[in-house]
């Protein structure tokens, strides 16, 4: 079996899995709770939510904890627009963005907000000037993607950041699913920041959004008393802890993993390069975890399911999108129908082996010339 689906989701950290466990046997009591047991669950979660903070340089007040990163999308997007709708109704959001803020950002289109997509350049990158000609009076939200879940292209987070800085009446928001724990960026200059930890080792079920102080948030789960005063719900203590030691784990490696990874991605690179009906999406700025490729006049279900049938595991698209249907993200770089249709994405991890390489380059020579056997 050979796991190529990394930015899907990503194996628990068995360490991670057993600090889990023995948090959810030791501290069984609602951290909100005012007896001993309450009180010793409360103390051990603002432990590691101080934690998780120190690396965003924010303090604990500035984490909302919520299910995962499609929550943590829907409420930076609906909780803004809805606490500022007295501002203005113009959201920018990227051309390649995850669908859970897509459709967030197309729900508050029915509210009456106009929403507009920023323009990329030829390597999938946010075009500033472009993005600049966009911005008006009324733009309250500016939401990109620090990596793209298809091609694993890394905007500059910092540097929009700081050009977002001469607009004070909008607030910048980043969904760093694929990037926390993979490639190293500064959210200094970003306002609110998504990440889930399921997709570096942690537990699903577990996402964070990065609210900085001052600013609001419309509630969009009401309630009792939880961590936030912006997210009802019984303080999750367990997800909480895991969420930290898989972040700690995930930063403490990430320079040693990404070069790890690197080296398969480029002998991947090679050998795909090496047939005719492969294009390759990726760009120079696509990071060291993802590659993106499209096969001529072979729909990506198809293949995927040959190579399924040799036990090899890999995704057409971002694993939210409807199938059979073309990969948004890749038409929006390449403005190519047929390409969007026919892309496949391998995402790598540092639990990828050199056994496992070698077998998907055997497999998929195989598949290959058996669907291109008639033409």
């Amino acid at each position: 079996m050979v796991y190529l689906d990394y930015c899907a989701n990503a194996p628990v950290d068995p360490e991670v899995l057993d600090t889990f466990y023995t948090t959810t046997k030791t501290y069984f009591a609602n951290p909100n709770s005012i007896h001993t047991l309450g009180v010793q669950a409360n103390q051990l979660l603002n432990q590691h939510a101080d934690h998780i903070a120190s690396y965003f340089h924010v303090t604990r007040d500035e984490l909302i904890f919520t299910s995962g990163a499609t929550e943590s999308n829907n409420l930076a997007i609906k909780g803004i627009c809805e606490r500022y709708r007295n501002r203005g109704k113009h959201i920018i959001i990227g051309a390649m963005e995850h669908n859970s803020l897509v459709s967030s950002a197309t729900r508050m289109q029915s509210y009456g907000f106009e929403v507009e997509l920023a323009p990329i350049d030829r390597n999938g990158r946010i075009d500033l000037d472009e993005l600049e000609w966009m911005i008006r009076d009324d733009t309250i939200l500016v939401s990109i993607a620090a990596v793209d879940s298809e091609m694993g292209i890394v905007q500059d987070v910092e540097g929009i950041g700081a050009f977002l800085k001469q607009y004070p009446q909008l607030y910048y928001h980043v969904d760093a699913s694929q990037a926390i724990g993979k490639v190293d960026l500064n959210y200094d200059n970003v306002d609110l920041i998504t990440f889930t930890p399921h997709k570096f080792g942690g537990i699903i079920g577990t996402g964070v959004l990065v609210k900085k102080k001052d600013i609001g948030l419309k509630i969009q789960i009401d309630g009792g008393k939880s961590t936030s005063i912006y997210r009802s719900g019984t303080p999750m203590l367990a997800n909480i802890v895991a969420c930290d030691q898989a972040l700690t784990i995930a930063l403490a490696h990430q320079k040693e993993r990404e070069a790890y990874v690197k080296a398969f991605q480029e002998d991947l690179l090679t050998f795909l390069k090496g047939y005719d009906n492969v294009h390759i999406n990726n760009t120079k700025y696509s990071n060291a975890y993802v590659i993106n490729f499209s096969m001529k006049n072979i729909r990506s279900e198809v293949f995927a399911a040959k190579l399924d049938e040799h036990e090899v595991y890999i995704s057409t698209k971002t694993s939210c999108c409807p199938e059979n249907a073309p990969s948004k993200l890749v038409y929006a770089l390449t403005k190519d129908k047929n390409l969007a249709l026919t892309s496949l994405r391998l995402s790598l991890s540092h639990l990828t082996t050199k056994e496992d390489v070698e077998t998907f380059k055997k497999v998929f020579d195989q598949c290959y010339k058996e669907v291109y056997a008639n033409g």
